[in-house]
């Protein structure tokens, strides 16, 4: 897959994913085999850039390239200026947010809630694609409500104003997460618009993503939440398309390997104090699912330092190897 001159290694992206997809996640999905990865959103408000947040958002130092950068707003000039900033401190690709569910995105007319106004859309589009000279992509969902579904149109619109790339979200942003990704639209979508055309929503395992990918007839898939704690789902995919086998799941060692050197990178990124939180819900996610995980959780979540959170991360690591039941 192709996105102006970046060819890909393969077809997988990482999802943008708000308080999850910081540089430290997107490099380790990377290593894992995504072929593309998306920052968090980054808000399209001058005020906000200066912030210690938004600039760790927009930090892709020494990432794998295309650096990924997602903006959000519902104003074409202040998403142009942004699209244009982010263009001069080293994005290569810049990526349209009109899928965020949230109440407080959509109260201001950003994410999703611009589906409910395509020449708005239009005028957005228009105006970034204008305002860079780098690859400009979209993220959409279906629609706002399953009665109102117009990602098919909106698709077209991003076509004509020369985006390049578009994801879809297999859902309305009535549905928020619930019910079951509208594959069916996505195919409409991908026989509307000859742009590459992303299918997201649901794909949680190699099997789901050759359905997906031959079902839809989408040029690539990508994945969020089902990378949280198993970021090396991106290889198992990969293999699986390849070779038609699926992969042996990661031992216990390989899991822990990846996640101390994963809570070490969010260290380094963070700083102690904030990488110790951040790294709590990572964490939660690699033990998901391990025997005595929870009792596990519930201590791990109520230390304050790095020193504390790696030994114990290793301690765990250690009794389940060692088929130890943990001590209560």
């Amino acid at each position: 897959m192709q996105i102006g001159p970046y060819q890909l290694n393969n077809n997988l992206v990482l999802a943008p994913m708000a308080g999850v997809t910081d540089r430290p996640f997107r490099q380790l999905c990377k290593s894992q085999g995504a072929g593309m990865a998306v920052s968090e959103m980054v808000s399209s408000n001058s005020l906000l850039w200066g912030s210690k947040k938004t600039q760790r958002r927009a930090d892709h130092t020494g990432e794998t390239e295309p650096k990924i950068i997602q903006i959000a707003g519902a104003e074409a000039t202040m998403m142009a200026e942004a699209a244009q900033y982010n263009q001069d401190r080293g994005a290569q690709i810049i990526d349209i947010n009109m899928g965020c569910p949230a109440k407080k995105i959509c109260n201001v007319m950003a994410g999703s809630a611009l589906l409910r106004n395509e020449q708005l859309v239009e005028e957005i589009l228009t105006a970034v694609v204008k305002a860079v000279q780098i690859p400009v992509t979209l993220k959409i969902r279906t629609g706002w409500d399953k009665p109102s579904i117009n990602a098919p149109r909106i698709a077209r619109i991003a076509e004509a104003c020369g985006i390049q790339a578009l994801s879809v979200h297999g859902r309305t942003r009535a549905c928020q997460y619930k019910g079951n990704a509208e594959y069916d639209t996505i195919k409409e979508v991908k026989n509307t618009v000859n742009i590459p055309v992303i299918a997201n929503g649901d794909i949680n395992s190699p099997e789901i993503a050759k359905q997906v990918l031959e079902y839809t007839g989408a040029d690539g898939i990508m994945i969020g939440r089902a990378a949280q704690g198993r970021p090396w789902i991106f290889r198992e995919i990969l293999h699986y398309l390849a070779t038609g086998t699926k992969l042996p799941e990661p031992g216990i060692t390989e899991i822990r390997d990846i996640m101390l050197n994963h809570l070490n990178n969010l260290y380094e990124f963070y700083g102690e104090f904030t990488g110790v939180r951040v790294a709590r819900k990572h964490i939660s996610w690699y033990s998901k699912g391990q025997k005595d995980g929870a009792q596990f959780r519930n201590t791990i979540n109520r230390v304050e330092t790095k020193q504390q959170q790696l030994s114990l991360t290793k301690q765990f690591f250690e009794q389940l190897a060692n088929g130890e039941v943990l001590a209560a």
